[in-house]
């Protein structure tokens, strides 16, 4: 049975999110969606000495109801903003050393304008030092139309999935029956239950971007990740 599931689009997100990836077949990015802003669409937390601070990349937002996938970047400067914040605030970490390099290349070498375009290249690199080999797509590769559930059922259909992990937040607006219809399986993804791990400046907080359990635990990230259990 095909597994696959469909999040939207986005900046460097925490483990759930790569755990949700790691559990299934194909990987849909909801690009298509709606921007929201002041969201996880453009922007993550990292940890600093003072707290937890956003990064945040500036984009335009020329009308509402402006889907994800045709939002642009407002400055390129975000770049280097970005990689110099998390050089100050990682470099301490006993991993920083092993991976510095590839996110350095990432974050310098980044010339889309697009803002999912970034988001997708980001989950790619993380992806691949995670050893996560699931399929990715876009949404947008998709023609579909609907109400919420029925376009996502309208996706695995074309995608080829037959059992289908939702985050938990879907539980407030999915349509089961949709899913039962179309003989979709349908489950929840449980966020409870994850490990503190080693973490600079407490108090501990889970829901950083995944890039803080990178650097901190290096090639030991399985044993904080549920998917790798």
């Amino acid at each position: 049975m095909i597994k696959g599931a469909l999040l939207q689009s986005n900046y460097i997100p925490w483990k759930g999110y790569f755990d949700i990836i790691n559990q299934v077949d194909i990987f849909i990015v909801y690009d298509t969606v709606q921007y929201t802003k002041n969201d996880w669409r453009n922007r993550n937390r990292i940890k600093t000495p003072t707290g937890v601070k956003w990064l945040t990349i500036p984009v335009i937002q020329e009308k509402l109801g402006q889907p994800i996938n045709l939002t642009r970047v407002a400055d390129s400067r975000w770049r280097r903003k970005h990689w110099k914040a998390i050089c100050q605030n990682y470099n301490k970490s006993e991993f920083f050393k092993n991976y510095y390099q590839c996110f350095e290349e990432a974050y310098l070498n980044c010339d889309q304008v697009m803002l999912s375009a970034i988001n997708l290249k980001f989950i790619k690199l993380i992806c691949e030092l995670l050893g996560i080999k699931t399929e990715i797509l876009d949404a947008s590769d998709f023609i579909v139309s609907g109400n919420k559930s029925e376009r996502i059922v309208e996706i695995c259909k074309n995608a080829g999935v037959q059992h289908y992990i939702s985050g938990p937040a879907a539980r407030d607006y999915i349509d089961e029956t949709v899913f039962s219809d179309n003989h979709i399986v349908l489950s929840y993804m449980d966020y409870t239950g994850y490990l503190e791990h080693p973490q600079l400046y407490p108090p501990f907080d889970h829901s950083v971007s995944i890039i803080d359990l990178i650097f901190n635990t290096g090639p030991n990230y399985k044993q904080y990740m549920k998917s790798f259990s």
